[in-house]
This record gives structure tokens, C-alpha cells and sequence, in this order.
């Protein structure tokens, strides 16, 4: 009986072990895909219109593609925040929106209406942390959303009028073109320096961070 337990359990170690192995194969060949999708079209990593936070001359780019109902990139937020505190001056943040739940791409034109009133910041603020309450990824309730952003300042009638301007649209539609080329899939998405995260995790990202930084110096 004994002898057969211990056959089970290495059958189940050798079982885990495969899987490990065949989720690491995976999550390689996806990573070397889209590294080749960026190396043969890495301009669609930063538009002319894209959002960017932090000195334009910083020796590090940070690019995020994320979703303002996405969980995930409502956790990462302060900690991009922090990491840019952290080494001041020496990254910029460049934000690409991957509207990939329903409802979505109303916050993003909202977003993007924000800037017309110099309120950007503090409405992806103020929508982020209000995403509890209006990112039901079913049933979206934007108006809880809108109230957000009203909450941060913004003149909520004006900025959905502009929402529905064709520069916005545009942008958007650009947005999607590019994520969809590079094989982005999932938010948040980030490259640095044009390269992405080996794996996902926010040390993952720090340690791109300064493994960038440190070439930057020599």
C-alpha cells in the first residue's frame, strides 16, 4: 500500500512538473512572438497622441496598454506611480488603452475628453478608484463612472460632447490597430524600452526598470 502511495505521488510530481514546463514553453513562445511583432513595427508602441506622463527625455520609456475596468491595472497603478517616485526623472509613462471589457471605451473616451479641460490625471485618478462600484464587467454602470470624473473636477456635460469627436474616435481606433498587431491579449501589458516583461509581475517590471536604467549609464 505504502509502495503505492509513493507511486501516485511521484506520478503527480512528474504530472505538475509537465504542466510547469508546458505553461513556461507557452508563455515563451507567446513572449518571443510579440517580441518579434515589436522589433518589425516598434512605432506602434508610441503614437503622436499618446498619453505620456513624466520628462520626455527620461532614459527609460515605460509602456503600458491598459483597460480603466481592468482590476489588475487598478492594483498596478500606485505601484508604476511609486516606481516612477522612486527613480524621479528618469522614466516616463506612456498610456495606450486595450478597451477590452464592455463599457470600456466609454471611460476611454472620457479619458481622452478630460484633456481638452487639462483634467486628466486627476479623472483616471478619481475613475480608478470609483471602479469598484461602476466596472460590473456584465452590466457596467458608466454613469457611476461619470460621477467620478465629475467628482475630479470635470465638466461632465462638455467632456461628453467631446467625447464624441472624431480625433477620439480616431485615437481609439488606432489604440486597437496597434495592440491588435502586437499581440497584446491581455491588461496590463508593459514594454520597456520597447521590451516586454519576461513574466508578469511587478517586480518583473522593476527589475526591467533597472536593468535599463544601469545601461543608461554606461
Amino acid at each position: 500500500m505504502k509502495s503505492k502511495k509513493i507511486t501516485v505521488a511521484i506520478l503527480m510530481c512528474v504530472v505538475v512538473a509537465m504542466f510547469a514546463f508546458g505553461m513556461y514553453s507557452y508563455q515563451q513562445r507567446v513572449h518571443n512572438s510579440q517580441m518579434e511583432k515589436v522589433s518589425q513595427a516598434a512605432s506602434r508602441l508610441i503614437r503622436p497622441t499618446s498619453t505620456v506622463l513624466g520628462p520626455m527625455n527620461a532614459p527609460v520609456t515605460i509602456v503600458e496598454f491598459f483597460d480603466p475596468a481592468c482590476e489588475t491595472c487598478r492594483a498596478f497603478y500606485p505601484m508604476v506611480k511609486d516606481l516612477m517616485r522612486q527613480h524621479a526623472g528618469n522614466i516616463r509613462l506612456v498610456l495606450r488603452y486595450a478597451p477590452f471589457h464592455q463599457g470600456s471605451d466609454q471611460v476611454v473616451k472620457l479619458l481622452e475628453a478630460a484633456k481638452k479641460q487639462d483634467k486628466y490625471l486627476p479623472v483616471l485618478e478619481s475613475v480608478l478608484e470609483a471602479q469598484p462600484m461602476w466596472a460590473d464587467h456584465g452590466r457596467p454602470n458608466l454613469e457611476l463612472a461619470y460621477q467620478a470624473a465629475e467628482k475630479a473636477g470635470l465638466d461632465i456635460q462638455k467632456a461628453l460632447v467631446d467625447a464624441k469627436s472624431p480625433d477620439i474616435e480616431a485615437l481609439i481606433a488606432q489604440d486597437i490597430e496597434d495592440l491588435t498587431a502586437l499581440e497584446v491579449t491581455k491588461t496590463p501589458t508593459f514594454f520597456v524600452n520597447g521590451r516586454g516583461l519576461p513574466s508578469f509581475g511587478i517586480e518583473q517590471l522593476k527589475a526591467l526598470v533597472v536593468e535599463e536604467l544601469a545601461k543608461s549609464k554606461k
